[in-house]
């Protein structure tokens, strides 16, 4: 699209691409803390302050959550809460080198999880309030796809970095990254004429999928205990079970993750893998991820919903079992080469299919009613699940051994699988039969 000067038209979502630099920062810094946990303490003590530290960050991100959230339906400051949370972001990162103790990388982690955050929500409201609707499902892949695309480029950076330079000093680059996207965001985003309620993202499947994404936790009330009863009571009932059921298999499965990826770099780190290996695998699992999520919504379009949830967590359970096999037969420098293979299938092509999928089922029952209450429990059950896997992820880890950990977390994916047969022939209900249209998947 040109002007009437023959000069290309500025896009009014060409803002998405102060996301990527952010996303350079963000990528690699879970990696980062649980490393440098465990060269400061060793394989033993270090594989449970990982934990704890991974379980810290999950935890927070709970009620950090809800805090963004309702920050962005008082203050209606889209641009400044996106440019004060990736400033605070960069200041947090920078602080990480001033770090001596285990304790406080433990707190500055935490912290980290609670401002990087802030930018989630403004950020996919921006585009439903700035662009057209017939432009939303493209800019809203185009948002994602700059995540998927930071992320990895991080990775890349934290690979060749960390060959060369100190694994602490990596915070500096990636701090100044953050302030890249800060600046950015405060010279391309304008605040919107016109506001909308984060209700608003629930009613489009793009904008849903894309805020998952980032962030798979939304507050639009806070649960309570009658919500969580009348959520989970419909089991008694063959005709009210699917939700329930649902709900349970995916609370497997975060559980599955926390117990599973809190674990996989302290065992990559045990097995004499130097700090560059262990992003290079990470990067193998992200580079195969983004590539994942080009086309599991159309492989998706058109199949069972549950039956292809089905099929991503068959892949990713015998993946993590295989995992558990190799870590107990080759507990050593060559744990890599199976790693190499089985983790991108995991963690990028088993999950883009189940998420896809999974989050297309939870998607459908939002649409019905009691939209918040819903989603709130929802939130709320991920949340303590990725807590509850990560915390016991060190302890099985140390007391059990690291193919333990990678079993449990496959026996855990069967579980979810299991449940979800139950869900086959039960469908919930699609869009169209709910009469709420959107597009295939969070990068269609």
């Amino acid at each position: 699209m040109r002007s009437d000067e023959g000069r290309p038209r500025k896009r009014r979502s060409d803002w998405v691409y102060c996301v990527l630099p952010a996303a350079v920062a963000s990528g690699p810094i879970g990696t980062l803390v649980q490393l440098y946990i465990m060269t400061t303490n060793g394989p033993g003590l270090g594989t449970i302050y990982a934990g704890v530290a991974v379980a810290a960050f999950n935890f927070i991100s709970i009620p950090a959550a809800m805090f963004w959230g309702f920050a962005t339906d008082r203050l209606h400051k889209r641009k400044w809460l996106i440019v004060v949370g990736y400033t605070v972001t960069a200041v947090v990162l920078f602080s990480f080198y001033f770090e001596q103790s285990t304790p406080g990388a433990i707190a500055t982690y935490s912290l980290f999880s609670f401002v990087s955050s802030a930018s989630a929500t403004p950020l996919n409201l921006l585009i439903m309030e700035t662009e057209e609707k017939g432009r939303w499902a493209g800019t809203f892949a185009r948002l994602s796809m700059m995540s998927s695309i930071g992320n990895t480029a991080g990775l890349v950076l934290s690979t060749v970095w960390s060959s060369t330079f100190r694994l602490i000093l990596l915070t500096i680059p990636l701090g100044v990254f953050s302030l890249i996207s800060a600046g950015l965001a405060l010279t391309m985003i304008s605040e919107p004429k016109i506001t909308l309620e984060r209700e608003a993202m629930i009613l489009r499947k793009p904008s849903f999928f894309s805020r998952l994404l980032a962030l798979p936790l939304i507050f639009l009330t806070v649960p309570s205990a009658e919500d969580f009863r009348r959520i989970f009571r419909g089991l008694r009932y063959s005709v009210t079970s699917q939700i329930p059921l649902l709900y349970i298999s995916i609370v497997l499965f975060y559980l599955s993750s926390g117990v599973f990826n809190t674990s996989l770099v302290p065992a990559l780190y045990s097995y004499s893998l130097s700090h560059s290996e262990v992003f290079a695998v990470i990067l193998a699992g992200m580079f195969v991820q983004t590539f994942s999520f080009q086309y599991a919504g159309r492989y998706v379009s058109g199949r069972s919903l549950a039956a292809t949830s089905l099929q991503g967590l068959v892949l990713r359970g015998a993946c993590y079992v295989m995992l558990g096999v190799f870590a107990l037969v080759a507990a050593g420098p060559l744990f890599v080469v199976p790693t190499l293979i089985l983790y991108p299938l995991a963690a990028g092509v088993a999950f883009a299919v189940y998420y896809t999928a999974s989050n297309t089922m939870i998607f459908n029952t939002v649409q019905h009613r009691n939209a918040g209450s819903t989603l709130g429990v929802y939130s709320a059950v991920v949340g303590v699940a990725n807590t509850v896997g990560s915390f016991i992820s060190g302890f099985t880890s140390v007391y059990l051994g690291f193919y333990a950990t990678f079993m449990l977390g496959g026996a855990l994916l069967g579980a979810a699988a299991l449940v979800m047969v139950r869900l086959r022939g039960m469908e919930i209900p699609s869009e169209r039969e709910t009469k709420i249209s959107g597009q295939d998947g969070p990068h269609s």
